[in-house]
């Protein structure tokens, strides 16, 4: 598997505050290694078709879908904001 990015994410990503990008580059390479790892608890968004959450940190989360054998990485920020519009 391997990782892409879409502008929003990556808009998303400058924003966010040094510490969150440390944790996200690491939740990013569990991603790759160890889809299933506890840490991620990935789980598809209710109401909407092939968009996946993952955790960052309790209050941090990122959304992607999977195409093939590439993870798209789509918004990532606070949790209530980024689900809002995934």
């Amino acid at each position: 598997m391997k990782i892409q990015t879409t502008q929003p994410f990556d808009q998303d990503y400058e924003t966010l505050p040094e510490e969150i990008k440390e944790r996200a580059d690491k939740q990013f390479t569990l991603l790759l290694e160890n889809p299933r790892h506890p840490s991620l608890r990935l789980k598809k968004i209710k109401g909407i078709k092939d968009i996946w959450e993952g955790r960052i940190t309790r209050d941090y989360r990122f959304t992607f879908q999977i195409d093939g054998d590439t993870y798209i990485l789509r918004r990532i920020g606070k949790h209530d904001q980024t689900l809002r519009n995934p």
